[in-house]
C-alpha cells in the first residue's frame, strides 16, 4: 500500500512538474521582448577587412577594438588597436594600402542616411602613435593615396589633401558652398540612389585626384521643420530633386598633384544627365559611365585625364530602363584589359565581358534566371563569385565561373539565403545563411566551398524562438486572375491552428520594383508576426508583379504605372486567401512601410470589398512628391506621363475609404517627406473619411530612437487588435 501511494505521489508530481516546466518552455511574445530587452537579436560577425595576405582579416568589436583574426585557424592573432589606450571610440576604420596605418573615424555625425563628418584620427602601427587628421574642423570621406602618404578629405563642400610626411594640409578646390556647390561629395538624390557618398577617387599611381562637382544652384529647396529645440522649431532647408524638377549639373574633373592644375572632363553637351560612377583603370585612364535622364541609355566614355578627351567604348539602350549602377558595374581586369557589366539586354540580369576598347567577347552567364550580386573577379584565376537565384527566386546561392563562361559551380550547399564575403585573394569566404525558419548562420569556407568552421551558430536565438514557439513560415504561389503568373507568398498561422476555425487575415507588403519579402531566408519581421500569431491572426506576404529575380518582363511591366498592377495583384491575392475555409472573409487587413505604406493606402481605398483595415507607414502618397532618380527610373517624366502620376496616387483614391486607416509618418523624414502624409491626411479630412494618425516629431524614415519602436509597434498592436 504504502510502495502505490509513493507511486501514485511519484506520478503525480512528475505530471505537474511537466506542466510546468511546459508552461515555462512555451512563452508569450511581448513587443517589450522585442524592441526594448531585444530578446531575439541575432549575433553576427561585422565591420570585417580582409588583410593583403589574404590569410587575416580584421574585426571591430565593441567600438573599442581592431582585432586581428586568422582565417586558417579562427583565433585571434593580436589586437591592433585599442581605443582604451588612445582614448577614443571606434566608429569606422580603414587601412592604408601597405597596412601601416590606419584611419579611424570618431564622434560620427550623420547627415543623411549615408553620409557623416567626422573626426579621423591616424593610427601608426610601427610607431604606435594616434594623430589627429586635421586640427581646422571635422572632415569627410578621408581616403589614403596609394603610396600610403597623403590622405584627401571633405570639409565644408571642398577637397584637402593631407602630407603625412610634411605634415601640411592643402585646399585644392575653393567654390564649395552648402546648397549651391559641392565637390567631391554627392548631392542627397545621388547618395540616396546612386548609393555612394565619396565622390574624389586616386589614381593608381597617386598623381591624380579625380572628382564630382555637383551644382544643385538651381536645384528646389525642400524645407523640413525641426522641433526638438528651445522656444522656436529649426528649420532645415537642402537641396532634393523630386520627379520632373531641376538635377544638379554634375561635371568630372581631375587635380594633378605634380602640377597642381585641375583639369574638366568632356562629359558631353547635355547637362541634363547622370554620371553613376567613375572609375580609373589600370592604366591611368579615366572611365566615366553616363546615363540620360530617363536612364534607358547608357555609355561608356574612356577619358584622357590630361586633356579630357573621350572616347565612347560601350553603349546600351532599353526600351524600359537600365537597372541603376552600382560599384561592381564595369568592373576591370588587373591588366585592365578587359571589363565586365552586367545587363538584362536577354531578358535576364546576366554577365558580359568586353575588350578596354569596346568589343564584344563573350556573354559569361546565361540562362532563364536571375544573378542577384557581383561578389568579385579573381584575376589571376579569371574567375567571378556571386551570388544568384538559379535555383528559384526564393533561394541564393555563391557561385564561380570563369570568364569565359566555362566551369561554373555552385559553391553553397544549404538551400535558403547565401551571401559571402571573400578574402583578399579569393583563397576563403565566409557565409552569411539563413532560412525562413533558421536564423543566420555564419561559416567558414575555402574557395571551393568546403567548409572549415562555424564562426556563430546563433544557436541561442534558435532555443529562444523555440522557448517562444514560433512557428514554421509556409511557402505557397498564388494565381491570381489578372496577372498570369504564379505569385510567390508565404503564410505564418497560430501555433495552435485548427483549419476548422475562422482566423482574422493580416498581410505585409512592399512590392516596389526588384524588391523581394517573398525569400527563404530569415527575417526581423518573424518576431512581430510570430507574436501576432500567437494572438490569433495568420499572416501572409505576397510578392506582387514587379518583384525581383524574376525577369525582366515580369519587373518591368509595372513601368510607368507604379502602383496599378501591384494593386491588382495584392487585392485579388487576398480574395483568394480570403476565400480559404479557415480564414474570416470579414476581418482582413494589410500593412507596409515606404512603398508599403504606399500600396497598402491604395489597397485600402480600392479594396474595400476584401480589405477592412491598413497600416501606412512612411508612405509615398504620390510620386510627383518623390526624388527625380528614383521615380523617374520607373515612371518616366510627369510631364510625359501625367495619366501614370495621377491615376495611382493615393491622394486621388482618398474618397473611397471605407474601412479603418492608420497613417504613420516621421516629421523628419528626408526621404519620404512627411509633406505626403500631410497631403493625404487633407485629402481624406475633405473627403469627411475618419482615420487615425499617428506623427513622431523629428524622425526619420526609418523613424528609430530611444523609445521610439516600442512605441510605434504599440501604437499599430492596439490598432490591429481593435479594427480586425
Amino acid at each position: 500500500m504504502k510502495s502505490f501511494i509513493f507511486c501514485s505521489l511519484t506520478f503525480i508530481l512528475l505530471f505537474f512538474s511537466t506542466e510546468i516546466v511546459a508552461q515555462q518552455e512555451i512563452k508569450k511574445i511581448t513587443l517589450e521582448d522585442i524592441f526594448k530587452d531585444k530578446v531575439f537579436t541575432e549575433k553576427t560577425v561585422s565591420g570585417l577587412r580582409s588583410m593583403n595576405d589574404g590569410e587575416h582579416f580584421t574585426l571591430l568589436e565593441n567600438d573599442n577594438q581592431i582585432v586581428k583574426y586568422s582565417y586558417k585557424t579562427g583565433d585571434v592573432v593580436s589586437i591592433i588597436f585599442n581605443a582604451f589606450s588612445n582614448e577614443i571610440d571606434v566608429k569606422d576604420y580603414e587601412f592604408s594600402g601597405d597596412e601601416s596605418k590606419i584611419l579611424i573615424a570618431t564622434n560620427e555625425e550623420y547627415i543623411y542616411r549615408r553620409s557623416y563628418k567626422a573626426d579621423y584620427s591616424i593610427y601608426d602601427l610601427t610607431a604606435k602613435t594616434c594623430e589627429k587628421l586635421s586640427e581646422n574642423g571635422a572632415q569627410m570621406f578621408a581616403s589614403f593615396s596609394p603610396d600610403n602618404s597623403k590622405v584627401a578629405f571633405v570639409r565644408d563642400n571642398n577637397i584637402f589633401i593631407k602630407d603625412l610626411i610634411q605634415k601640411t594640409e592643402q585646399q585644392i578646390t575653393f567654390d564649395g558652398m552648402f546648397n549651391y556647390i559641392i565637390n567631391g561629395g554627392t548631392d542627397w538624390v545621388y547618395e540616396e540612389e546612386f548609393v555612394f557618398t565619396r565622390a574624389f577617387f586616386w589614381s593608381p599611381d597617386g598623381n591624380q585626384i579625380a572628382y564630382y562637382k555637383f551644382d544643385e544652384s538651381n536645384v528646389p529647396v525642400f524645407n523640413m521643420t525641426k522641433y526638438k529645440s528651445e522656444i522656436y522649431p529649426e528649420n532645415y532647408a537642402f537641396k532634393y530633386p523630386k520627379a520632373g524638377e531641376s538635377n544638379s549639373v554634375v561635371s568630372i574633373h581631375v587635380y594633378d598633384l605634380i602640377s597642381g592644375k585641375t583639369k574638366t572632363m568632356d562629359i558631353g553637351p547635355e547637362k541634363d544627365q547622370y554620371i553613376p560612377r567613375i572609375k580609373w583603370t589600370p592604366g591611368n585612364k579615366l572611365a566615366i559611365i553616363r546615363e540620360n535622364r530617363l536612364q534607358n541609355k547608357i555609355e561608356i566614355l574612356l577619358s584622357n585625364p590630361n586633356d579630357g578627351t573621350h572616347k565612347i567604348i560601350y553603349k546600351e539602350s532599353n526600351k524600359y530602363y537600365i537597372e541603376r549602377i552600382d560599384d561592381s558595374y564595369m568592373t576591370l581586369t588587373r591588366d585592365g584589359r578587359y571589363f565586365i557589366i552586367n545587363s538584362e539586354k536577354d531578358g535576364w540580369n546576366h554577365f558580359y565581358l568586353y575588350d578596354i576598347n569596346g568589343e564584344f567577347i563573350n556573354q559569361i552567364t546565361k540562362g532563364a534566371w536571375e544573378v542577384t550580386s557581383f561578389i568579385g573577379l579573381d584575376s589571376k584565376t579569371n574567375t567571378i563569385y556571386y551570388h544568384a537565384a538559379e535555383e528559384s527566386p526564393l533561394v541564393k546561392d555563391v557561385y564561380s565561373i570563369k570568364l569565359d563562361g566555362t566551369k561554373k559551380k555552385k559553391l553553397s550547399s544549404l538551400k535558403g539565403t547565401n551571401k559571402a564575403v571573400f578574402s583578399t585573394g579569393f583563397k576563403y569566404y565566409i557565409n552569411y545563411y539563413s532560412n525562413a525558419n533558421t536564423p543566420t548562420v555564419i561559416t567558414l569556407h575555402d574557395n571551393k566551398g568546403k567548409l572549415l568552421r562555424t564562426l556563430e551558430d546563433n544557436l541561442k536565438l534558435k532555443e529562444t524562438a523555440k522557448q517562444y514557439n514560433f512557428v514554421p513560415v509556409e511557402f505557397l504561389t498564388i494565381n491570381t486572375p489578372s496577372s498570369n503568373w504564379d505569385l510567390n507568398a508565404y503564410m505564418i498561422k497560430p501555433s495552435d491552428f485548427d483549419p476548422n476555425k475562422k482566423y482574422p487575415l493580416f498581410m505585409f507588403l512592399y512590392g516596389g520594383p526588384g524588391s523581394q519579402e517573398v525569400t527563404d531566408g530569415w527575417s526581423r519581421e518573424w518576431y512581430w508576426f510570430q507574436m501576432l500569431a500567437q494572438k490569433g491572426y495568420i499572416i501572409a506576404c505576397v510578392d506582387n508583379r514587379g518583384t525581383g529575380a524574376r525577369g525582366e518582363e515580369f519587373k518591368k511591366m509595372t513601368y510607368g504605372q507604379l502602383g496599378k498592377y501591384e494593386t491588382i495583384d495584392q487585392v485579388e491575392a487576398a480574395e483568394y486567401l480570403s476565400s480559404l475555409p479557415y480564414i474570416d472573409k470579414n476581418r482582413t487587413g494589410i500593412w507596409g512601410w515606404s512603398y508599403g505604406g504606399f500600396m497598402s493606402a491604395l489597397c485600402l481605398f480600392n479594396g474595400s470589398h476584401v480589405f477592412e483595415m491598413a497600416i501606412a507607414v512612411a508612405p509615398v502618397t504620390n510620386w510627383r512628391f518623390y526624388d527625380s532618380i528614383y521615380t523617374e527610373l520607373y515612371m518616366g517624366l510627369p510631364k510625359d506621363n501625367a495619366e501614370g502620376y495621377d491615376n495611382n496616387s493615393p491622394l486621388n483614391h482618398a474618397d473611397k475609404l471605407q474601412g479603418k486607416f492608420l497613417l504613420v509618418h516621421g516629421t523628419a523624414d528626408d526621404n519620404v517627406h512627411f509633406q505626403n502624409a500631410i497631403e493625404l491626411s487633407e485629402k481624406l479630412v475633405q473627403a469627411n473619411k475618419q482615420f487615425e494618425e499617428q506623427f513622431y516629431m523629428d524622425k526619420g524614415h526609418g523613424i528609430r530612437g530611444k523609445n521610439t519602436q516600442l512605441h510605434l509597434y504599440t501604437r499599430m498592436t492596439n490598432f490591429i487588435l481593435e479594427n480586425l
